[in-house]
This record gives C-alpha cells, sequence and structure tokens, in this order.
C-alpha cells in the first residue's frame, strides 16, 4: 500500500472543515489559496507560482505556469496540474464549470484589494466568491508527527552550528558583529541548511537593548552582553532561538537582568501545556519581570507560533484569545531591553503535549561568559 502524504492528510483536514462548518452562512463550496506556504502545506509544492483548489466534496485541483510543469509533476502527482500564468483565474474558471460549486472562498489576509475587485469583476455573475481568512493557518498550528520531526531536526541543526561557534572561540572582544554573524550563517549553510529563516541578529552591548537589531558594525568589547537570536530554514521547515552571552565578567546589574530573564523563561516553559491559554503563559513571564522591577523593559509578546512560517499562529501574547492545544510548536522568549545599556533574552522553541513541554533548542540557559 502506497503511504499517505502528509500534505495529503493536510489536505483532507481542509476538506472536512469545509464540508463541515462552523455556522451554514460560513459555508463555502472550494477554497483557492495561492500563498507559496499554505499551498505547499496542501500539496508539497515548493514553486513561487502555483494554487490549489479544494472542495467540499474532496475534489482537489492546481494551478502553475510552463515554468514548473516537471516540478509540479514530480512534487504532486496525485492532483491534476492545469497551466496558466494567472492560477487564481484558472482555478476559478474550473470552478465555475465545476458542478455544485457556487460558492469559493479565497484568502482574504493575502490578496490585494486590486486582485479581489478584479476577480469579482470578472466572475460575479458565474459563481460567488466568498473572502475568508485562516483557513488554512488555524490547521496549520497543529503539527504532523512527521512536521514535528522536521522542526526537531532543524532545531538540533541551528543549535549545533551555534554551539560549535561558541566552541571555536568565534565570540571575543574586538571583533565586529556581522563578523560573527556571517560566520554562524556560514556554518548552516555548511551544516545542510537551504539558508536563513530571518536576519540573523548578533546585538552586543548597548545594541543588545534593541529587540530587532541588525548586525552592525559595532566592535564588541570585554564587559558586553552579547543576543544571538538565530533561526534556519530546511526542507521548508524554520527555526528560533535566542541566546544572550557575556564577553568577559559582567556587571552585577547585568547578571541581575539576566537571572530576572532567566527565570522567567523557565516558568513560561513550564507553563507551556495543553488546554492553558496563550495569555496566561505570556502572564507568567510578564509577572516575574514586573516584579523583579523591570516590568516597563519587557517591551515585546512572550512567543509565537513556528512551522513553515517563522512566525505563525498562535500568538503568546497578554491580548491573545488563543488556547494552547498538543502537537502546536511555540517559542517562549521573555526579555528585557535597558536603552542605551544592555538587554538579555532567552528563546526556546517547545512542542506543546499534555504534559510538559518538549523543548526543541536544547541548549544551556544558564549563564555563558566567553574570555574577551
Amino acid at each position: 500500500m502506497t503511504p499517505v502524504s502528509t500534505a495529503a492528510v493536510n489536505r483532507n483536514r481542509l476538506i472536512d472543515r469545509l464540508a463541515r462548518p462552523a455556522q451554514d452562512q460560513e459555508r463555502i463550496d472550494a477554497f483557492i489559496t495561492n500563498t507559496p506556504v499554505n499551498v505547499r502545506y496542501l500539496t508539497g509544492f515548493t514553486g513561487s507560482n502555483g494554487a490549489v483548489l479544494v472542495t467540499a466534496g474532496g475534489e482537489a485541483k492546481m494551478a502553475t505556469d510552463g515554468r514548473y510543469t516537471t516540478q509540479i509533476a514530480q512534487q504532486v502527482p496525485d492532483i491534476e496540474a492545469l497551466h496558466a500564468r494567472n492560477v487564481l483565474k484558472k482555478l476559478l474558471t474550473w470552478a465555475a464549470e465545476a458542478d455544485g460549486v457556487q460558492r469559493v472562498g479565497l484568502e482574504a489576509n493575502h490578496l490585494t484589494v486590486a486582485q479581489w475587485n478584479a476577480l469579482q469583476a470578472e466572475f460575479r455573475d458565474q459563481i460567488e466568491l466568498v473572502a475568508v481568512s485562516d483557513e488554512v493557518e488555524t490547521l496549520r498550528m497543529t503539527k504532523a508527527p512527521e512536521e514535528l520531526q522536521e522542526l526537531s531536526r532543524v532545531a538540533h541543526l541551528a543549535t549545533s552550528c551555534f554551539e560549535q561557534l561558541l566552541a571555536d572561540g568565534v565570540l571575543r572582544a574586538g571583533k565586529r558583529e556581522r563578523e560573527i554573524a556571517a560566520e554562524l550563517e556560514y556554518r548552516f549553510r555548511m551544516a545542510g541548511a537551504d539558508g536563513i529563516g530571518f536576519d540573523t541578529i548578533v546585538a552586543s552591548g548597548p545594541n543588545s537593548a534593541k529587540p530587532h537589531h541588525n548586525a552592525s558594525d559595532r566592535v564588541i568589547e570585554a564587559g558586553d552582553l552579547v543576543t544571538f537570536d538565530f533561526g534556519i530554514i530546511s526542507n521548508g521547515w524554520n527555526s528560533d532561538m535566542t541566546r544572550t552571552v557575556a564577553v568577559g565578567e559582567p556587571s552585577g546589574r547585568a547578571r541581575d537582568i539576566y537571572s530576572a530573564v532567566q527565570r522567567a523563561q523557565a516558568a513560561g516553559v513550564a507553563a507551556v501545556t495543553a488546554g492553558v491559554d496563550c495569555a496566561a503563559v505570556d502572564k507568567v513571564c510578564r509577572d516575574i519581570i514586573t516584579e523583579a522591577g523591570f516590568g516597563e523593559y519587557f517591551v515585546h509578546s512572550t512567543g509565537h507560533g513556528l512551522g513553515l512560517d517563522v512566525h505563525e499562529a498562535p500568538s503568546l501574547s497578554a491580548t491573545s484569545e488563543d488556547k494552547l492545544a498538543a502537537g502546536m510548536v511555540v517559542t517562549v522568549e521573555p526579555g528585557i531591553y535597558i536603552p542605551g545599556e544592555c538587554g538579555v533574552r532567552i528563546e526556546d522553541s517547545v512542542v506543546v503535549t499534555d504534559a510538559e513541554a518538549r523543548v526543541l533548542t536544547n541548549w544551556t540557559r544558564e549563564p555563558q561568559i566567553v574570555m574577551p
């Protein structure tokens, strides 16, 4: 028996969702996505121009252009492929002629107003177009076992490269931030990563007080705290991890800041379990940092979902209405940022289970000091 691909399982989950709408007014007969990450999730296709249509009755069709004729046949042998440059128009034309398809959902979060208006004008007399949101993103929050294995593999690859960077003595006073970032990214590539998931953050001294600082020409000095935030992408899956390392002996205040973040992050990871409100995890971390006297310097959310996108649902924020479920992968990354002085962030990617969270980025969270 031929094994069913993860993409086919994901597609069947979407079909089941379409066949059983929460309310009748939410019913759609077919759904189309041309968002590359969602197309990949539902089909395995990795080309830059593709779209997939699924119907509530279980049919599926794909569209791409001539550049990907061979690729789509190899990657998606189980779905008939239609060929056209305008993939949305091609699939909507098919839907307009299909039996039982009257309402077609399109992704409101990913279409421009101009695209929506043009499609409405062309197809309004044939089918009803319905703007929908988060149909695939909701499914993507919960990962299949094979997807969790991929996320674990990618996290281990990135973590090993970071560990080797420190072991090789690359981080030291006198080096520029961008030099160290380049060294780390080189190791990622040589270890087999397809690329970086986002610009590697190497933020030293006062730059570490900027949560999304781009690695610069600043020369690292003895006594600096250096925050590394990095992630790779491999086979479509992302990693995300942050550690803050001291170059030489840190000040007493820097140690206090690190201790507060370390305790908050450990408590946040411990709070991650199926059934818990995401806002509650944020509160656990925020309360500890506030009690330590640094509440005003924790300026971002505690975490986010991780998968085919670096940032995806659910959100671990104070205003989040999401709830954790087994199979989700989220980050826990509280931080303290004192403008003009220093900052500390510790981040792990963890798998939500019915018991304690399983940490994917399993590298020490104890204070690390390298020789200047």
